[in-house]
This record gives C-alpha cells, structure tokens and sequence, in this order.
C-alpha cells in the first residue's frame, strides 16, 4: 500500500516533541510556520485524524500523532546508521578531525557531542588542538586544526561556515547586589562596576562589542579562565558578568547568583563551525556538525535555530 509519510514528516514530528512548540519546530526544521502546519494537515486529512492538542502548552500528541512519533524516533535513527554505513564505504571510514575553540564555554555541549561521535565514526582521529584561540580560522589555513568553533562567519577565502546555534547571554551578580533588583540590566547599569570576564580581545566579548563600547560604556575589568572561578568571584560582589545562559543556570538553581537579561531586547551570541572549504563536503564533518546540533538542542536551555545570511 501506498502511504503519504515521507522523512521529513517524521523530522517535523520530532521537531514538535522536542519543542513542545509549532512555531519553534518550525525554525528547527527551517521552515515557515505556514509551511509546517500544511505538513501536519496533511496528514491528518489523510488518516482523518488530529496528531496533537491545538491548545495545549506544551503540545501534546493524540494516540495517532503518538504512533507516527514512534515511528520516527523508530525510523529516523536507521536511516542515518544507513547514510553514515553508505559514505564510510564510498568515502571511506579514516579521516581526522581536530577541533579548535575561541570559545570558554564551548566545553559544556562539546565533550558530549565528541562522546556520541567517536563510537559511530571510530577511524576519524578525533581531538582538540590545546588552548582557547584567538584566531582559529588561521589554525585551518595553515592544516593545524579542521573544524573551528567561532562566534563569527567572516567570508574568506577557501573558508566555509556551518550554522551551530544562537544562545542568550545574560547578566549575572550576587544575590545582594544592588542590580539584583532590576529585572533587565541596561548599558548604563554597567558604567561603574566591575566586568569579569575571560582574558580575550573585546571584539570576541559580545557584551563589549554589541551592547558597551557602542555606547561609549568601558568599565574596568577582572579577567579570569575558569567559569567557576567567574562564578565565584561575582557570588562575592567582586564584581559582575555575562555568560550563556547554560552555562550559569546550575550556579542560579543553587542560588550562588541571580541573572538577568541583557536590555530589552536581550543579547544572543552565535556559534559556527568553520572547515576549509575543500574538507566541506566530507561527511564526518558534517555529522559532527549534525551532532552538535542535535546535542545541544536536546542538553542546554536558551538555544535557538542559526541561519546562514545569503
């Protein structure tokens, strides 16, 4: 019998219950909303049936949406065994796949994402070139690393970017601090106190670039390499930060310290993987890519969907 599911019916479905949300499936799966709910009515006009509550919050599957969810989490995982499998043996299975980092916090999902890695392409050479780069894309250029995490996708030459995801950088002080206070911290709330932050140039601190110096804002800064070291160092109102969200909201479960938004609008940072252009097309590195996509999704809070710019 002929039947109307195709994948990217079952992609969407998982995009639903992952985020609980149609118009957050939608950009997870880089469509317009529009266009996903015509993928949905679809389907249900063909079984006559609702695959989830319109009105609940977070959406929940009816018995029909629930079996064709099992079908894809069934499904999906053998046909990319099944990809992975055909391009190992057209490709081959070697390879190696160094990583270079600018960012401090990159750790939190990247560990996670190389431990689901190395089982399924076990003949890729996976490491991490040691230390925080100032300029990770020259570590490409010149073959000492293949895969750079960076915030920014600069176009040059011999140079491709992928789309990791964008997160939201908050404010952090101590929980008796005068700005704890506030509901949303302003480029004014920063002129006179103290910034910690990571020992890197301003233009890698969004914070600096996009929000203060605009503004002609410069206060003195405390610099430190650890996070919790950072964390620390404002539980004691040595002085105030601005760190993914992620990263700090263990430290706010306990109380350590509270956070807050970063002007009305909020302030979200980028992610990319950057691969010299000529190892594009290789398909551990974009299941790599695939992977810390999908990893951070599932593991860290505050994240959403990374489009690249035409």
């Amino acid at each position: 019998m002929d039947s109307i599911i195709e994948l990217r019916h079952l992609k969407t479905l998982l995009a639903l219950e992952e985020t609980g949300s149609v118009s957050l499936a939608a950009k997870r799966v880089f469509l317009t909303q529009s266009a996903l709910s015509h993928q949905i009515r679809a389907l249900e006009t063909y079984y006559d049936a609702p695959l989830f509550e319109r009105k609940s919050s977070p959406l929940r599957f009816t018995p029909a949406g629930t079996r064709l969810l099992q079908l894809a989490h069934d499904l999906l995982p053998q046909v990319a065994t099944a990809e992975r499998d055909l391009a190992q043996i057209l490709e081959g299975e070697a390879g190696e796949l160094r990583l270079a980092v600018e960012c401090h916090t990159c750790f939190d999902w990247l560990m996670p994402a190389m431990g689901e890695f190395r089982p399924l392409w076990p003949q890729v050479e996976l490491d991490i070139v040691s230390g925080f780069h100032v300029d990770p894309v020259g570590l490409l250029l010149q073959h000492r690393a293949d895969v750079a995490i960076v915030s920014e996708a600069e176009p040059q030459p011999g140079i491709t970017y992928f789309p990791l995801f964008s997160y939201e950088m908050v404010g952090i002080c101590a929980q008796d601090h005068p700005l704890a206070a506030k509901s949303v911290w302003a480029a004014e709330d920063f002129t006179d106190e103290t910034l910690i932050t990571y020992p890197v140039p301003d233009d890698m601190l969004d914070l600096l670039k996009k929000v203060l110096l605009p503004r002609g804002i410069n206060p003195p800064r405390r610099h430190s390499e650890l996070t919790i070291a950072i964390i620390q160092l404002v539980a004691s109102r040595r002085g105030i930060a601005a760190l993914p969200y992620w990263t700090v909201m263990p430290y706010l479960e306990k109380g350590y310290v509270i956070s807050r938004p970063i002007t009305s609008e909020g302030l979200r940072s980028k992610l990319y993987a950057a691969v010299r252009s000529e190892d594009a097309g290789k398909t551990y590195i974009d299941n790599f890519c695939q992977i810390v996509r999908d990893r951070s999704f599932a593991d860290l809070q505050g994240l959403s969907v990374l489009e690249m710019k035409s």
